[in-house]
């Protein structure tokens, strides 16, 4: 194989190789013909026929007599996002960060994580709708749901859309089984294997997490209090030509920022010029004490889709997530979760969120989550500062303090320790893109109440000091 190093019939292996390895060519494709593919790559055809059987001499094509060559069934190893076995294994990255959280038991402490302890939520709002949906149609326990989801619920989001100012109707809507899903959704509508995606930096991990499944290339723009660097911005869309932005406009994650107008809609003019879409995550807008900028109102979801879910105000048990969008992709989309998931999201928890949020008990919960949030921020910033550490910005609302550390420690290092104490963090490289954020941690000041936490954090950036 050395003496083809460099050669044309080389070349021709080496970019079938790729296309394989990049998932642009799945185990059963057909290849492209010999004499597309010679005049594509400026070649002659009796160099891709050599080309053509080596590579089928390999194992990983094969010829069918008469038809071409296909893409053997052994060729692409399973899709592995990490090569450690476990996640202690592992280093500090998005995965180690959920497993850690997702898997602990009850005695493990969890500041790191992303939702509310269960004592915070509605627990006898949420037994009230399960046994009311268990006394009422049979077909919500048995079937399969619509392919668009709970007609109730879809009717009371195109409610408060509305009341964002956005013109829906109902051809504009979908659910999901959640926020993730949403995403994944999204994801495999617009996206090919080596495309480019913006997120900031820092983002959501698990951003990363789901990009890095897709096989495409992640850019990060840098994120400040008023949202993304508009400059950095619109560099990055001219050298890389980004298929899709992903952010958080109200209290992003895991900064706590919120999006101003000013850079909404300098954003919106940016993504004009170019052929991107925009996914604005709702996620954490019950949270917010007013509503802040929102680029999918102002865009009226031309360019920009809206994605959320109610997992982190209602249950994470319990999920249902939403798409808004132009009719057309909404309709691509239902098409899609067909596909991947026969019918639309569990009818079970749509209804049951759709119970939730009908009378007002919903808003009174929020109401009452909001007041504690505002004295859980101030208590946890106030003990975390005796320890050194100062929150980068008090946001406006939802349950994450982004802290930077004292000087010269690492986040990762002190993660790492804490474990060892029964404590989960949530280290900030894990969030950055550009791994510039190893002197931050976000902190859940939801899980903070609890004194050991204080104990083992200091312990453990004593430790890695």
């Amino acid at each position: 194989m050395a003496a083809l190093a460099g050669s044309r019939t080389g070349d021709v292996m080496n970019a079938i190789r790729g296309r394989i390895a990049g998932r642009a060519l799945a185990p059963g494709d057909r290849l492209p013909s010999i004499r597309r593919l010679a005049s594509a790559m400026g070649v002659s055809p009796s160099t891709v026929v050599e080309a053509y059987d080596r590579l089928a001499a390999e194992g990983l094509i094969r010829a069918q007599r008469g038809s071409g060559f296909y893409v053997s069934s052994a060729a692409q190893p399973p899709l592995k996002l990490t090569e450690a076995e476990t996640p202690k294994a592992r280093a500090v990255d998005p995965f180690w960060v959920s497993r850690q959280s997702l898997d602990a038991d009850d005695g493990v402490l969890k500041p790191g994580c992303g939702w509310l302890p269960a004592d915070w939520m509605p627990d006898e709002a949420l037994r009230r709708a399960i046994r009311s949906l268990a006394r009422g149609d049979s077909g919500v326990l048995a079937y399969y749901g619509s392919t668009r989801g709970s007609p109730a619920l879809r009717r009371l989001l195109l409610a408060r859309l509305a009341d964002d100012g956005i013109e829906a109707g109902p051809d504009h809507l979908m659910l999901t089984n959640t926020g993730t899903q949403a995403l994944d959704l999204i994801c495999r509508f617009l996206l090919r294997p080596g495309d480019a995606v913006l997120v900031d930096d820092p983002c959501y991990f698990n951003f990363q997490a789901l990009l890095k499944a897709h096989q495409v290339k992640i850019a990060g723009v840098p994120h400040g209090p008023s949202g993304p660097d508009v400059a950095a911005f619109e560099a990055v869309l001219a050298a890389e030509r980004p298929r899709l932005y992903i952010t958080n406009s109200a209290i992003h994650n895991p900064t706590g920022a919120s999006l101003v107008p000013q850079v909404a809609h300098r954003l919106l003019n940016a993504a004009a010029g170019s052929d991107m879409t925009i996914v604005e995550d709702d996620i954490f807008a019950d949270f917010e004490p007013e509503p802040s900028t929102r680029l999918s109102a102002l865009d009226g979801l031309s360019r920009v889709v809206r994605i959320g879910s109610f997992s982190k105000t209602l249950s994470a048990s319990a999920r249902c997530g939403y798409i808004a969008a132009r009719p057309d992709w909404i309709e691509g989309l239902v098409d899609l979760q067909i596909a991947t998931n026969f019918g639309g999201p569990n009818p079970i928890s749509s209804e049951i969120v759709a119970h939730m949020l009908a009378g007002g008990g919903y808003r009174k919960h929020m109401e009452e989550l909001r007041r504690r949030l505002v004295r859980a921020r101030r208590e946890t910033a106030d003990r975390l500062h005796r320890l050194g550490i100062e929150p980068w910005l008090l946001p406006r609302g939802g349950f994450n303090l982004w802290c930077r550390l004292p000087d010269g420690l690492d986040s990762a290092r002190v993660a790492q320790a804490a474990v060892a104490g029964g404590v989960i963090l949530a280290p900030g490289n894990v969030f950055s893109v550009s791994q510039g954020a190893g002197g931050f941690m976000r902190f859940n000041v939801a899980h903070m109440i609890e004194p050991r936490v204080y104990k083992v954090l200091e312990a453990a950036m004593k430790g890695a000091a």
